[in-house]
């Protein structure tokens, strides 16, 4: 067996027996919005994922890798703020046989300690296999980590002068689809480039969190706001036409808004367009 399969087997078997007598604590103690569409995802556990490539994916570098998390909310290092953590990317590194230890700071486990949800990755051509951990304050491990991911580089380019690779600063919701008809529970994935996300109760300057709006005829806005640093939601809506807007708010007085995508239109229980 590989050895981060054997080192994933492992957290897997110790996440286990901590669930078993904790009595899935680790679900229990997830950040969770009050409201009466929101519901638990199918597995009902804490993850850390890719939202934008796959295993076995080819790839020509640079390319930004974007992080997804569910059932925990981010919060920069150094803060405490419920059970949300920051990112960290193991590139070629087997997830920890000790989750009671600080990650190392190193090439190979890179921080987002900032509460990041992207990175750009830049190395030379080959095969490479991708973790995702998340980590409290001190950088010691939660058990809420990816799957391994293995991209191919099939060749590293030179971006031209004044190219971004990562775009304009911005927010994105990544599911479902403008126009998509979806049967509910539905994931709605969020995405921030060039943000800094956070849990509220931490109050760190230059953060922010998402506030997803959805609208439809007849029926007064719901809002929900993701003071505790979440980037994804289940929703189990009625049946309908939804409008629906996702804006990042800064956690400065007022709450001014930072970014915001177009409004998108969602079909809930219909046929697909």
């Amino acid at each position: 067996m590989p050895a981060f399969q054997r080192s994933l087997a492992a957290a897997a078997a110790a996440c286990a027996v901590l669930l078993a007598v904790t009595g899935n604590a680790a679900a229990a103690e997830a950040e969770v919005i009050p409201h009466p569409w929101v519901v638990p995802p199918p597995n009902r556990e804490p993850s850390a994922y890719f939202s934008n490539v796959k295993d076995g994916d080819v790839l020509d570098a640079p390319f930004v890798l974007k992080f997804g998390l569910s059932m925990r909310g981010l919060v920069p290092a150094g803060k405490t703020a419920g059970r949300a953590g920051h990112h960290h990317l193991l590139v070629n590194q087997p997830l920890p046989l000790d989750f009671n230890k600080p990650l190392p700071f190193t090439e190979k486990y890179i921080h987002f300690g900032k509460g990041q949800m992207e990175h750009v990755v830049d190395l030379p051509p080959g095969t490479y296999t991708f973790n995702l951990l998340l980590a409290d304050q001190g950088h010691i491990p939660y058990f809420v980590f990816s799957r391994p991911v293995q991209i191919t580089i099939a060749k590293q380019r030179k971006p031209a002068a004044g190219e971004s690779v990562t775009g304009k600063p911005g927010v994105q919701i990544l599911r479902p689809a403008p126009n998509e008809a979806v049967r509910g529970p539905i994931r709605v994935q969020f995405h921030a480039s060039g943000f800094n996300v956070a849990h509220a109760d931490a109050k760190v300057a230059g953060t922010g969190h998402f506030r997803l709006t959805l609208a439809r005829a007849g029926a007064a806005p719901e809002v929900l706001d993701f003071r505790g640093g979440q980037t994804e939601v289940w929703l189990n809506p009625p049946k309908g036409e939804y409008q629906m807007k996702l804006d990042f708010v800064g956690h400065q007085d007022g709450e001014p808004v930072l970014a915001a995508t177009p409004t998108q239109r969602m079909l809930v229980g219909a046929a697909p367009l």
